[in-house]
């Protein structure tokens, strides 16, 4: 009877432990627990991609400046959704913000899917996945915005309407 007692009380004197040591360590975490790729609050990381007319684009040529950033491809069935809302939005706000669309399969026919959605906001090509790699992309559509002075301050996975467009863009 006195192994037992000293057995059981060893045993809650382990269990106790490990759970205060587990919780001691999720207090130390500084990403939130459901964030996936590149988090919030972090400086958004430079590129330097080619756009459809094989100019060169860097995020750091719109410092000063808020950037809605999206990660797309023509394959995406929710990317191609939230082109007309992108549109919209640009054609709404595209003085106060930069709308940059980097496409992750340029070896499609990026140019003719541009053209077939009607969209002339800025789209780059992601030719050796640098941007994708850089911004952790783990699901597409992904959007960053990006404040004027280069940090993250919101994210979206998945295909967006206008309205959080607009709202993700008054909150920054």
């Amino acid at each position: 009877m006195f192994k037992k007692m000293i057995a059981a009380a060893v045993l809650f004197v382990l269990v106790t432990t490990g759970i205060v040591q587990a919780v001691e360590k999720d207090e130390t975490k500084t990403e939130p627990v459901n964030q996936t790729g590149l988090g919030i609050g972090l400086k958004a990381p430079e590129f330097e991609l080619k756009n459809l007319q094989g100019e060169t684009v860097k995020l750091s040529d719109y410092e000063g400046k808020k950037v809605m950033l999206n990660f797309w491809a023509t394959w995406c069935p929710p990317c191609k959704a939230e082109m007309p809302d992108i549109q919209k939005f640009y054609s709404e706000k595209g003085d106060e913000i930069a709308i940059l669309a980097i496409n992750i399969d340029p070896q499609y026919d990026v140019a003719g899917f541009a053209k077939e959605m009607r969209v002339n906001f800025p789209i780059l090509l992601d030719e050796e996945e640098k941007a994708a790699k850089a911004y952790q992309i783990l699901t597409i559509p992904t959007t960053f915005f990006i404040d004027e002075k280069g940090i993250i301050r919101n994210k979206y996975l998945s295909a967006m309407s206008i309205d959080i467009m607009r709202q993700y863009t008054d909150e920054m």
